[in-house]
């Protein structure tokens, strides 16, 4: 794992309910305080009943019939204390059998169903691990035993229900940053940008902001296709490597952005005497092309391609000067007889 996201990796606490389920080999599943289940009458002793069930099913690594028994518990007694939970280790036991399609259901609907559940961070923690298991070319395996192909476009897709679910869980930027991961190797290079762009604008105090920014040039800077084509991505790339030096000063990274700043003003300041050149060379408009070439002094002025521009000017001023000053001959004498 990076270290950018093992350090993004400590959470703020949520609201807790107002009794913890808390379990015990020698007393079972209990309710801290006295706190009622949520249920009246037999329901309830049948739900805690289904609760033990299951965890001894779980101790025993039946874990079939461990995930069959919690997710009976949140179907039937959906209005219980003990729902909640036993929807987390259903979900926690499928991602043990590697059936995260089904461990990613489990926790969407227990986040869904129960938004102030104390599990809440535990469960976009368990979301967050899924997809980037998925992401990283893990198999979901089909009926608990048949691997599947690999998916890292689902994966992408669940990692975007994280930042929709928990948008402001510190999940959420991380869900951003592994997403554009996902894009930029399913070569999908603009969606890798937009997911990036919405991490710097709306987490722009997040630990993984630096990374961001430097990511977000060297992205544009790779759709740059260099001196002869269009220099809007070398104009984005530039600016963001700028800002990441101007708003992270300190940081480890920051040759590289320097760096990257350096590559992109060669290239737009060759940019502008390939303009140049075409208006020198090939259409003799010298006043445009004065223009183009003194663009690239200013653009980039300690740069090769200044130094180059500056002799291209002295060239052009030269033949500039041949064409004003015309050779002076003495006119034809003239005889005329008559």
């Amino acid at each position: 794992m990076p270290v950018w996201i093992a350090a993004a990796l400590v959470l703020v606490a949520t609201p807790r309910l107002a009794a913890d389920l808390t379990w015990t080999p020698s007393t079972g599943w209990q309710l801290e305080g006295g706190a009622l289940s949520g249920l009246a009458g037999p329901q309830g002793k049948t739900a805690l009943d289904l609760m033990n069930k299951a965890r001894r099913y779980e101790e025993e690594k039946s874990l079939h019939a461990a995930i069959k028994t919690y997710e009976k518990v949140a179907s039937k007694y959906t209005s219980s204390v003990y729902a909640p939970e036993a929807l987390y280790r259903a979900g926690s036991l499928l991602i043990e059998k590697k059936q995260y399609y089904n461990a990613f259901n489990d926790f969407q609907n227990m986040l869904r169903r129960y938004p102030n559940t104390k599990r809440f961070n535990d469960a976009i923690g368990q979301l967050y691990r899924t997809a980037t298991i998925l992401l990283d070319g893990g198999h979901n395996r089909l009926w608990g035993w048949l691997p599947e192909f690999a998916n890292r476009t689902r994966a992408i897709e669940y990692l975007q229900v994280i930042v929709l679910d928990a948008p402001y869980s510190d999940y959420a930027p991380l869900a951003l940053m592994e997403a554009a991961r996902g894009f930029q190797a399913n070569k999908d290079t603009e969606e890798a940008i937009d997911s990036l762009d919405r991490l710097v604008n709306t987490y722009p105090q997040s630990v993984l902001a630096p990374v961001a920014y430097l990511r977000l040039g060297d992205l544009h800077a790779s759709l740059t296709e260099g001196p002869k084509y269009d220099q809007a991505s070398t104009k984005e790339a530039m600016t963001y490597y700028e800002d990441f030096m101007i708003l992270f000063p300190g940081d480890s990274n920051l040759a590289a952005a320097a760096s990257g700043v350096d590559k992109m003003k060669t290239i737009l300041a060759g940019s502008k005497i390939y303009i140049g050149d075409y208006y020198f060379y090939k259409r003799y408009n010298f006043a445009a092309a004065k223009v183009f070439y003194n663009e690239a002094i200013t653009a980039y002025p300690d740069s090769a391609p200044a130094s180059l521009a500056k002799k291209r000017l002295a060239e052009l001023e030269a033949k500039v000067t041949r064409q004003t000053i015309k050779p002076t001959t003495a006119p034809k004498k003239r005889f005329w007889l008559f």
